[in-house]
């Protein structure tokens, strides 16, 4: 079975092919074809909607066709045609889902509309054999939450940031720091060579029952601390950008702690954690819950750096997922600027064929 994936929410522009195996788990990605826009965006420190959306337009059709070519197939091979169709910025969603919709319609094939948290949150079972239920941490740009995956389709929100998302805090604090869009590769880098524990920034929400992030006031210390520097030197910028991604990692393991615990009284003992999204790349935060699954005793399940980011590949692969157990969209379906991943629990959103 194939399927051929479209992702257009922020600032890359992808298409893929991914296949299931048959009589075994997981799956092949038979082609994944990404174009950044960062270079577009950099000079604006962040993504400009309307540029991602004209950019969106400019390439898509030719990703397709390089997408199907690499793959080896023909559109006539494929089976069914899958974009993300929320959450993201209004104007990309709306271009590669209208594209999707428009081979649809053509090719007679199934349509699927995929929630772009739904297709990072099942990415591991593309990589690795991963029984359901298991705790996925979504962090990125846009989201940071911890969530229940029972199934496809069947998610449980567990806890989620109540201001700014990991991703974004990455990049705000990196543009305080003078360092150039995309903040999060930067601030690690730097990180590399800083003392973490020269600035000790706040860690908020750490120990509190539950698992909800919040993020904002940490930022806020870092700006504080820059103030008080006046131009800081090049060590003054590597130690803050130490001590504050030491101060995110801190604060993820300790939420993703709690996630655990609230799983583990509600459904029982996961087969694992999972973690997704832009800032699932960084290294810092992969090694710190390393060590806490190891202690827990849990498998870790981290794809590869470049399934974190945007990129075809994981939406052709929810698409096979809901493809499989049998679900369907027709081509009225609307594009979401916001779709939170737990709403889509009860298919009311969704539809059985």
């Amino acid at each position: 079975m194939r399927v051929l994936g479209i992702e257009t929410t922020c600032d890359e522009t992808a298409a893929a092919v991914v296949s299931d195996r048959l009589g075994a788990e997981g799956g092949d990605i038979l082609s994944n074809e990404v174009l950044s826009q960062i270079a577009q965006h950099a000079v604006y420190g962040g993504v400009v909607p309307e540029i991602a959306a004209r950019a969106h337009i400019d390439v898509l059709d030719r990703l397709i066709v390089r997408a199907l070519a690499n793959a080896k197939v023909d559109l006539s091979d494929i089976d069914a045609i899958a974009a993300a169709a929320g959450p993201g910025l209004i104007g990309g969603v709306l271009i590669g889902l209208t594209a999707a919709k428009g081979l649809a319609l053509a090719t007679g094939k199934p349509f699927i509309a995929v929630n772009h948290l739904e297709a990072h949150a099942l990415t591991a079972r593309l990589t690795d054999p991963l029984d359901f239920p298991y705790v996925a941490l979504l962090v990125s740009g846009g989201h940071t939450q911890l969530v229940a995956i029972r199934d496809v389709g069947d998610y449980r929100r567990l806890g989620s940031t109540i201001d700014d998302a990991a991703g974004e805090a990455f990049d705000k604090v990196a543009k305080m720091l003078g360092l150039p869009y995309p903040g999060g590769p930067q601030i690690e880098k730097l990180a590399q060579e800083g003392d973490a524990r020269r600035f000790d920034f706040p860690r908020p929400m750490l120990g509190r029952g539950g698992a909800d992030f919040s993020l904002s006031g940490l930022k806020t210390a870092v700006r504080q601390e820059i103030l008080k520097l006046g131009t800081p030197s090049d060590q003054d910028v590597k130690d803050i950008a130490a001590s504050f991604q030491a101060a995110i990692v801190d604060v993820i393991v300790d939420r993703v702690r709690g996630g655990i615990k609230l799983f583990t009284e509600g459904e029982g003992r996961p087969s694992g954690l999972v973690i997704g999204g832009g800032v699932a790349a960084n290294g810092a935060i992969r090694r710190a819950l390393t060590r806490l699954c190891a202690e827990s005793g849990l498998r870790f399940v981290s794809p590869p750096p470049v399934l974190c980011s945007d990129n075809g590949a994981i939406i052709a692969w929810a698409g096979l997922e809901r493809f499989k157990r049998g679900f369907r969209d027709d081509l009225g379906f609307a594009p979401r600027p916001r779709w939170p991943l737990d709403a889509i629990a009860s298919g009311a959103h969704h539809g059985k064929a």
